[in-house]
């Protein structure tokens, strides 16, 4: 089994090599990831200026690569390029740092490299680890690797991704798996203008998050209570109700 293997952390974060170990146990491990940080880049690629590639040292079994792209060209390049001959089985995104929950999907870098997989016709997993210091790779790993059995058993639907979200290790172990829906996140965005020495304004994004009541199902919820979500991410943006109801307007 051929394994692809991305994140939006870097090719230096410590969740991806944790990853990559673990998965090496099951199969072979091509590692793609953007040669620094590139949290919350959406599905951005790269148009108008080269990509470069570094090759990394990431153990026996384990071909890692820094690519100067985004998560989604990483993944892209990773399929149509460095693996063209021997394409992947799979592609796994993560383990990132820090949750990627509810609407967060929208932004998050993570989930987008998945979504390439997806699009480029490869069963597909995200992996994020909740909460902050200290993280437990290990065991977001491990769970990974247990999931991608299962996956690989019994496939994923076509335009669906699985999201996961660890919880954090503290302040208490995991309580299960629980199998949820996309909460809702919202935050009191705002934004913080600063001077720099020489004058020049400029302006930096802040704002917590807003309490929402979330449904039973969902993996902020599922999270807070100390069990594993796992999400189906479908990505065909159609309304198809709305379909008929546009056929109805005065357009033509």
């Amino acid at each position: 089994m051929r394994i692809l293997l991305s994140n939006d952390d870097g090719i230096g974060a410590e969740g991806i090599r944790v990853l990559a170990r673990e998965l090496a146990a099951i199969g072979e491990v091509y590692v793609v990831a953007p040669d620094r940080q590139r949290s919350a880049a959406g599905h951005g690629i790269t148009l108008h200026k080269p990509l470069f590639l570094e090759e990394h040292d990431f153990g026996p079994g384990i071909h890692a690569y820094g690519l100067s792209g985004t998560p989604a060209d990483c993944v892209k390049f990773g399929v149509t390029e460095l693996m063209k001959d021997v394409k992947p089985d799979l592609v796994v995104s993560g383990i990132n740092a820090g949750s990627n929950l509810g609407n967060d999907v929208m932004y998050s870098g993570t989930v987008s490299a998945a979504i390439e997989g997806s699009i480029q016709g490869i069963p597909a997993i995200a992996v994020s680890q909740c909460g902050s210091e200290p993280f437990d790779y290990q065991g977001a790993a491990e769970f990974t690797k247990r999931l991608i059995g299962e996956v690989l058993q019994n496939g994923i639907e076509p335009d669906t991704i699985l999201n996961v979200n660890y919880p954090p290790l503290l302040p208490r172990e995991v309580q299960g798996v629980r199998i949820t829906s996309i909460g809702k996140r919202r935050y009191e965005n705002h934004y913080d203008k600063r001077t720099n020495p020489r004058g020049v304004s400029y302006y930096w994004l802040a704002g917590p998050l807003k309490k929402l009541e979330q449904e039973p199902d969902a993996d902020i919820r599922a999270v807070r209570e100390g069990f594993i979500s796992v999400s189906p991410v479908h990505f065909d943006f159609t309304h198809r109700r709305m379909i008929d109801t546009l056929k109805t307007w005065s357009l033509h």
